[in-house]
């Protein structure tokens, strides 16, 4: 088993954390934040210490800081030339990351989602991809990617997620005026996507073309729908969202 340390430890950490804590690791975090971090020692037996100290004693460091926090923190620490690190900080490139970790040159880039806990979450890695199927595999596939700009355009598909379940919350709630009844309409609207997601494989490309058209055939209210999302600029928006949000990343 592996000595791992998080540097950070919100709400991108913990999931990781009781993940590996469960494979047996040996798991060192820092105090930011107070809560999870005492949450995860209360529950997990997990160290809790400094940002130096978690480095020290461990091999493997996770860096999970807000973008615009890292280098300030960072650049305080010292780190071995042995070490390996995993960064799931979306806006810090790997020349960043060479920069300010230095002498460790051993990195792999991936941003996880809460429920790789449970398992099922892809993790898009640019770098020591071996590591990151080491750790997480075989219950979250890793997914390697060939440099940073495919890196950046998988972590704006991450951030479609919201916003589906903006279009979902939205459609929740034009059931509960149908209705009244609230929590029926959130339940049906969740399961719907979710059963029909959890059986559906997804392992060629146009899997997901062929089960939409299958459901919107000619005549069909799923039909009406897709048609009216298309006339509404659905896919338009977004498309723009995407590629600003590659171009943010990307600066």
């Amino acid at each position: 088993m592996s000595r791992i340390g998080f540097i950070g430890t919100g709400h991108i950490a913990a999931p990781m954390v009781r993940f590996l804590a469960a494979k047996g690791h040996d798991i060192a975090v820092t105090e930011r934040n107070k809560r999870i971090s005492a949450d995860l020692k209360a529950d997990l037996d997990v160290t809790v210490g400094s940002p130096q100290t978690v480095i020290d004693t461990t091999d493997i460091v996770f860096l999970c800081l807000r973008p615009q926090m890292a280098p300030n923190i960072l650049e305080l620490l010292t780190f071995r030339p042995d070490q390996k690190i995993v960064s799931v900080m979306a806006a810090i490139s790997t020349d960043q990351l060479c920069s300010l970790c230095a002498p460790a040159s051993d990195f792999v880039r991936t941003i996880p989602l809460g429920f790789i806990q449970q398992g099922g979450c892809p993790l898009a890695a640019f770098g020591d991809d071996a590591l990151l199927a080491d750790l997480f595999e075989p219950e979250n596939p890793v997914v390697r990617v060939a440099d940073e700009a495919a890196l950046n355009a998988h972590f704006a598909v991450c951030a479609m997620i919201p916003g589906i379940l903006d279009l979902m919350a939205t459609g929740s709630d034009w059931l509960t005026q149908k209705t009244g009844d609230a929590d029926a309409a959130e339940f049906y609207t969740t399961q719907l996507l979710s059963g029909f997601l959890a059986t559906m494989p997804a392992d060629r490309e146009g899997r997901l073309a062929e089960e939409r058209d299958a459901l919107a055939t000619e005549g069909t209210l799923s039909l009406q729908m897709t048609q009216a999302l298309k006339a509404g600029k659905a896919h338009a928006a977004l498309l723009a969202a995407l590629t600003k949000i590659c171009k943010r990343l990307e600066t």
